[in-house]
């Protein structure tokens, strides 16, 4: 069961430091699903790092790096089932992965070709939202719909702090508490919206207190907690798949990495800030907790550094054997009869 700490405003946490803080557990969690939960973690984060190492050799387009969300994606995805249905922002990028997709389909997103498009009910996976909050009333809709079917399905929203000062965020939200719908609206609150901090966002004790202006219960949860963010996902589940709405969820974590590959932090960021981040990240937090369990060994993790790092390798070198695009595909869903003038300058 998580610590709730006062002192961090309820902050719910399940992992310790191996020293002051005891480590807790997680009722219903056998041993194969937290060494499942740290192969995740590890697959995300190599995801992630051989990315930016892809944009820098300008193999992918320009990067929207998630180094130290994987503990918010991997634990809220654990806690669902395969019907349930994930709307990913651009910092869930790769979550796909977690649901069987191929690292090349996400790769060839970011490349910008249309092989990095995939059909959503192949995972049950929504496309990868860019536009900030948009997807929210999606998500909210969609499990709506699946509530007048009848049907039990979930459907998990992602969006940064920055998201819920749009509006396309309180009207999904206000949506979803009106209607009941069996929702998640999962914020990871990393403090910073491109450069813009929290405080110049919000004047809200929390993101968290946003939530009772919608009639819905919310939870704060330290987002570099794997077990913890299971826990509190998991019990967001149960309560909208029994009929009692959406829940907000504010998992609380620090951008240690630059927004994006486009991006320079130093002009507005605390360094000393990040690299205490740094030492505590949640790959490194998770695998120390199973070394104090017992359940992780250097093999194993050895083995599943190599198995991500050759999904990797598989997957740039499957995006970039890709054909051209056909620039036809420009027009298809959007005229009829494209316009000479468009069709001259971008054909040629």
């Amino acid at each position: 069961m998580a610590q709730v700490l006062p002192a961090e405003r309820d902050l719910r946490r399940v992992i310790g430091d191996g020293d002051s803080v005891p480590d807790g557990e997680v009722e219903g969690l056998a041993d194969h699903d937290l060494v499942e939960l740290y192969r995740s973690l590890v697959q995300l984060r190599t995801y992630d790092e051989r990315s930016v190492v892809y944009h820098s050799q300008g193999r992918i387009g320009t990067y929207a790096i998630y180094w130290n969300h994987e503990a918010m994606q991997a634990g809220s995805v654990y806690a669902l089932e395969d019907d349930d249905w994930i709307f990913p922002s651009y910092r869930e990028s790769a979550i796909g992965l977690l649901r069987g997709m191929p690292a090349s389909t996400v790769l060839s997103w970011w490349r910008g070709h249309p092989a990095g498009w995939w059909n959503p009910l192949d995972y049950n996976l929504a496309s990868i939202c860019v536009p900030i909050a948009t997807h929210v009333p999606h998500a909210v809709g969609l499990a709506w719909g699946k509530k007048l079917r009848g049907e039990k399905t979930v459907a998990v929203a992602y969006f940064g702090d920055g998201a819920t000062s749009e509006g396309a965020f309180h009207e999904g939200a206000n949506f979803a508490g009106v209607m009941r719908a069996p929702a998640i609206l999962f914020c990871n609150n990393n403090q910073w919206a491109i450069s813009t901090p929290l405080s110049a966002q919000t004047a809200a004790p929390t993101l968290a207190d946003k939530a009772i202006g919608y009639g819905m219960p919310a939870v704060r949860v330290d987002g570099a907690d794997v077990l913890a963010v299971f826990e509190a996902t998991r019990e967001a589940v149960e309560r909208a798949r029994g009929g009692d709405g959406p829940t907000f969820i504010e998992a609380i974590t620090y951008r240690a990495a630059p927004h994006a590959t486009a991006d320079d932090p130093s002009v507005y960021i605390d360094p000393e800030r990040v690299e205490e981040e740094k030492a505590r990240e949640c790959v490194g937090r998770f695998e120390a907790y199973l070394r104090r369990q017992g359940i992780l060994d250097d093999e194993r993790v050895e083995r599943f550094k190599a198995e991500a790092a050759d999904l990797m390798r598989a997957g740039i070198e499957a995006a970039e054997a890709e054909p051209p695009a056909d620039r036809e595909l420009i027009f298809e869903h959007a005229y009829v009869d494209p316009p000479p003038t468009l069709r001259e300058g971008w054909l040629g």
